[in-house]
């Protein structure tokens, strides 16, 4: 009897798990068992093999790659802008690098997505503590202080003037809101959040990236029967 993948509809031989094209584990059907179920061991064990994941070779991997991507993606780096495209390829890269040595050669989506959200969360806060670290040797070592309340100063101020061309804008309002950020507390609390915001989206896109990156290795490897 000739069957099918589920996914990509290729031949798929009788005694094997896999599909040869795609790599997507079978759901394998007896002609002895006439109400239609799986066959549960062969099926538990597939799907066992591809979704789970050895977590010490995939920190391994994902540490590699988290900590240079985390490093290009903070805030003060040069090639920051492309921060969330070099996490998503370090989790990618992740994948691949820790399916290197895994047996069978197949992993699922969402195994791919946990590997790429520890790779995020690894390299989100890598990026956090880098930015924070360069601003205070910008500060207190190389005595940059005032250049950077200047800066601090002029976005300040670019953001009220925002403010104050919106339509219905308060005067009182917008004042109040200019000196809590320029005290102390209300500009930590700006940084903070967006710091947060950087770290969040960092970690979305390393698991859209380990996904993707586990789809791919899908389509390009076979799984041994």
């Amino acid at each position: 009897m000739e069957m099918t993948c589920n996914r990509c509809h290729q031949t798929v031989q009788t005694d094997t798990c896999y599909c040869p094209a795609c790599g997507l584990p079978q759901l394998l059907y007896s002609a002895e068992n006439p109400t239609g179920q799986a066959q549960p061991e062969r099926w538990n064990e597939a799907v066992r093999d591809a979704g789970s994941v050895d977590w010490k070779p995939a920190l391994k991997a994902a540490m590699m790659l988290a900590i240079p991507a985390g490093l290009l993606s903070n805030g003060l780096s040069p090639v920051n802008i492309f921060g969330l495209f070099w996490m998503a390829l370090a989790a990618a890269l992740a994948v691949v690098l820790y399916m290197r040595s895994q047996r069978p050669s197949w992993i699922t989506v969402g195994a791919g997505a946990r590997i790429g959200l520890v790779t995020g969360l690894l390299g989100g806060w890598t990026a956090a503590g880098a930015t924070g670290a360069s601003l205070f040797a910008m500060r207190f070592f190389f005595h940059q202080g005032k250049t950077i309340d200047d800066t601090w100063l002029s976005m300040v101020n670019q953001i009220m003037a925002q403010e104050s061309a919106a339509a219905g804008a308060d005067a009182q309002t917008v004042l109040l809101l200019r000196t809590w950020m320029l005290r102390p507390e209300g500009r930590a609390s700006f940084m903070l959040a967006g710091m947060v915001f950087l770290v969040a989206m960092l970690i979305v896109f390393a698991v859209a990236g380990g996904a993707i990156g586990s789809r791919l290795l899908a389509g390009s490897r076979r799984p041994e029967a």
